[in-house]
């Protein structure tokens, strides 16, 4: 068979196949270019899920009406010129080759018109075949009418699902930009009748949250904003105790554009590997920038995946940040007490105060009345109760003491004066409150401000004995120690050339590997804490882990893991007895503890009931 070049619509169609998957690509790559054409109102119509009609309208710049054939040919595009553009686009679309691939596999009309002419045009294409230009009556910006999406192309056709399921893939990507743009405003219809609008807010404002995402997302997320070494992430991340089942409230951005990273997930991942549930799955929107020419975004014909020039230090800042800001989710601080305490300010070795404007965490949203000052101050509520919230505690301090030595019985008597709350003299009441019973030797009720506090003891316990004894531990830094006989490791070429490549990086993690053999290495030392751990199992995942992600906290999650099952047997158990004097040392800990809402298995330490729900139990007020 000879060679012959292929027909211009036979491109265009093999070109379609690898950018318009389903109809909510053909909604993203025209709603990018209205985006990238300055559009502050987009109009998106669909019929039967896409399939029968998109019709997508914007007050953007619009297009010339002589350009309009030049605009559905390959590769033609005012995004970028040079090489060098391309090595720093900023816009969501650069290829060219989106209306030419969509005009191909549809029967599609682009009609546009500048904000300086007197009237548009407008030129249709059916089935790739181009039709003549024409003058048409229309608004300023551009309207870009695809119908029968695939109807010359059977085979594709018939792989397109069912109705419902296409509009929630337009929907599910139309919400993902909704967030990253919500200065645009957005007007969804399907078949004939209104379905959803974005409403056009400030950047990076809650308004978008509440209107994707819903209340309660917004309502228990924690702004993150950190900026050093060239990169600022910026965005929410939701509190431990809201966790997902899935991953479908997660949202991650380049640079203004929605990607899929996998090094980002891993990152994110174990940030939030201390807090959460098994089986449950954090919830985020997260904007990473940096400059263009660190990212490429050319890697994916539908611009779903970027390629990083530094992935290893991306991966650490995400890591890091979202470490330290999760580390501030303390017991007793709700997530609107977290939100009036204004931002938390995190600067980064190295790096001046001016280079970083923003940084620092705090919460999205809440009453901003509700806590005031610095993370030691709280505010004072008068209980709606007759006492006093110090004579109330003092009551049940001395209902419930048991008795005890004398040394006890004086920590109780100095902590515990009448009409004075317990260990202060300001009459500010902890987060926490104080402790006024235990239930069932499993929990202690602590009176607070607002109402009432219930503490999972062992697990609050658990967790204060683990921060301990990381800290220990880091301080300390990862001893090795050597083996007696050297460990002779079977690996693949590539995995042995990884070991090579990253002995320093091993050699901190406790690792004293050397290279062996095409496929072979020698291990002559190995984590002194995890020595009988499996070491040659943990170096082999170490290993995978620097080669896929170029960073590893397997030996960190190893030890962890050891740690928290020390910080368990050493917790108190259930049906001990504890007293006043103890639950309230409990109750202090617990507030100066990093991470202390969770215990190490990621299972809540703390409930918190206010008088008003307490009031609703019995129906009191109606």
């Amino acid at each position: 068979m000879s060679i012959r070049p292929l027909p211009e619509i036979l491109i265009n169609q093999i070109a379609a196949g690898e950018v318009v998957e389903r109809p909510a690509s053909v909604v993203k790559e025209l709603v990018e270019n209205a985006i990238d054409a300055g559009a502050s109102r987009i109009d998106i119509d669909l019929e039967e899920g896409g399939a029968r009609l998109i019709r997508i309208r914007d007050n953007g710049c619009g297009i010339v009406a002589d350009e309009l054939p030049l605009a559905i040919s390959r590769h033609a595009t005012s995004k970028i010129a040079s090489l060098d553009d391309l090595e720093a686009v900023a816009t969501l679309g650069f290829r060219g080759e989106a209306l030419p691939s969509i005009a191909s596999v549809s029967r599609f009309t682009l009609a546009s018109r500048r904000h300086d002419a007197e009237h548009g045009a407008a030129l249709q294409v059916d089935g790739g075949r181009v039709g003549e230009l024409a003058p048409r009556a229309h608004a300023p910006g551009t309207t870009v009418e695809v119908r029968d999406l695939f109807y010359n192309v059977p085979a594709r056709r018939k792989f397109m699902r069912a109705e419902r399921t296409e509009l929630g893939h337009i929907e599910e990507w139309l919400r993902s930009l909704a967030l990253a743009r919500p200065d645009v405003e957005l007007r969804i219809s399907h078949n004939g009748k209104p379905s959803r609008r974005y409403q056009p807010g400030e950047l990076y404002s809650e308004l978008r949250l509440e209107q994707t995402l819903g209340e309660d997302f917004a309502g228990q997320c924690l702004r993150v904003d950190h900026a050093a070494a060239g990169l600022r992430l910026h965005g929410w991340i939701a509190l431990p105790q809201y966790s997902r089942a899935s991953t479908d409230q997660q949202y991650f951005y380049v640079n203004g554009r929605a990607v899929r990273d996998r090094s980002v997930a891993h990152a994110v991942k174990l940030a939030y590997a201390d807090v959460l549930f098994h089986g449950r799955h954090p919830a985020y929107v997260l904007f990473l920038e940096l400059d263009p020419t660190r990212v490429d975004v050319n890697v994916h014909p539908a611009k779903h995946e970027v390629r990083f020039r530094d992935a290893r230090l991306v991966h650490d800042f995400v890591y890091r940040t979202l470490k330290d800001a999760l580390a501030q989710t303390r017991a007793g601080i709700s997530g609107e007490q977290l939100a009036a305490r204004g931002t938390y300010d995190q600067q980064s070795p190295g790096v001046a105060p001016a280079a970083m404007p923003g940084a620092g965490f705090a919460l999205a949203r809440g009453p901003a009345a509700a806590v005031t000052g610095g993370p030691a101050s709280w505010a004072p509520r008068q209980s709606p109760l007759g006492l006093q919230v110090a004579d109330a505690t003092s009551a049940y301090a001395a209902l419930y003491a048991q008795p005890s030595p004398a040394a006890d019985a004086g920590a109780l008597t100095a902590d515990f004066q009448p009409g004075l709350p317990p260990a202060s003299g300001d009459g500010q009441v902890p987060p926490l409150g104080f402790a006024i019973a235990q239930l069932h030797g499993i929990y202690i009720l602590s009176e607070c401000a607002d109402g009432l506090i219930v503490v999972d003891m062992h697990a609050a316990h658990e967790r204060i004995g683990y921060e301990r004894l990381k800290s220990a531990h880091d301080s300390m830094g990862l001893a090795a120690q050597p083996l007696l006989v050297p460990l002779t490791l079977a690996l693949g070429e590539r995995e042995a050339e990884t070991a090579e490549r990253e002995q320093a990086t091993l050699a901190a993690l406790g690792f004293e590997v050397t290279r062996a053999g095409p496929g072979t290495v020698l291990v002559r030392s190995v984590p002194a804490l995890l020595a009988h751990a499996e070491p040659d199992a943990l170096l082999r995942d170490v290993i995978a882990d620097l080669r896929e992600h170029g960073h590893s906290r397997r030996v960190d999650s190893a030890r962890d893991e050891l740690l928290a099952t020390m910080a368990c047997h050493g917790a108190v158990r259930a049906n001990r007895r504890l007293g006043i004097a103890e639950m309230n040392a409990l109750l202090r800990d617990m507030e100066a503890t990093e991470r202390s809402g969770q215990c190490n298995h990621g299972r809540p330490t703390w409930a918190r009931f206010t008088l008003a729900q307490i009031d609703r139990w019995f129906l009191r007020g109606r």
